[in-house]
């Protein structure tokens, strides 16, 4: 015999499911991927000191309580006021703060919604900065686009004198490079590194300090070896006066 359905008590709520995945890849090609991944490193390097950051990529958004279907997942979102930690989903009524930076890379299957309807969307939750990156420079004429919200709308921002696009939320600079995306902090006056260039400086250290080891031991073998020659001569004088006498 079949148990019978329990009955929701009038006026209860409804639990509602926030999934998170929406079934869509994170990215199109391994280029995107890489762009995005490096990106998002270096920001969390950035922001690595600042307790009230948080930053994520490819996380859902859910804009709407109650409506799971009403969610959005940059590929890298910046929110600051918020403590870090580890989300499975943002949700905007819980979190109280709507990203202030938000980068998508941008592709051949989503380059018409990050220019329409994303671009809307973002504009209408208030997001303060909206920066879109063609990695492949196939889609978007120049790859790099950034969007400022003034007034409630979105204004393209101007490039510097030096050809970057200045992000006033996160203090740095985006630019190309050789067609990457690198941020420049011109606070500090440095890049920030890659995944692979932190890898490359660590394998240098380890090596410089393998061969300072090496050398020091190699002197602290020469020295060893000069203490016992001059011990040796002394002995051998010792003796020689010892029978002179």
């Amino acid at each position: 015999m079949a148990t019978p359905a329990l009955a929701v008590p009038p006026g209860a709520p409804v639990e509602v499911e926030y999934p998170e995945s929406d079934g869509r890849p994170m990215a199109e090609s391994d280029v995107h991927y890489r762009r995005i991944v490096d990106v998002r490193h270096m920001l969390e390097r950035y922001f690595a000191d600042e307790p009230a950051v948080y930053m994520s990529g490819n996380l859902l958004l859910y804009y709407e309580e109650g409506e799971p279907r009403l969610c959005v997942a940059p590929d890298i979102l910046v929110v600051q006021g918020v403590p870090k930690g580890l989300r499975r989903v943002y949700k905007l009524w819980e979190e109280g703060r709507v990203p202030q930076f938000v980068l998508e890379v941008t592709s051949r299957s989503t380059r018409g919604e990050d220019l329409g309807a994303k671009r809307g969307l973002y504009e209408w939750l208030g997001v303060q900065e909206y920066f879109l990156y063609d990695p492949l420079a196939e889609y978007l004429s120049p790859p790099l686009r950034g969007y400022r919200l003034v007034e409630g709308r979105f204004e393209p921002i101007t490039p510097a004198s030096n050809g970057a696009l200045v992000s006033q939320v996160l203090g740095l600079e985006l630019h190309l490079r050789d067609g990457e995306l690198r941020l420049f902090d011109p606070r500090a006056g440095r890049w920030l590194p890659t995944p692979a260039e932190e890898g490359a400086a660590r394998q240098e250290a380890e090596r410089q300090a393998a061969a300072e080891a090496a050398a020091r031991q190699q002197a602290e073998a020469r020295a060893a070896e000069l203490a016992a020659e001059v011990e040796r001569l002394r002995a051998a004088l010792a003796e020689r006066q010892r029978k002179a006498e």
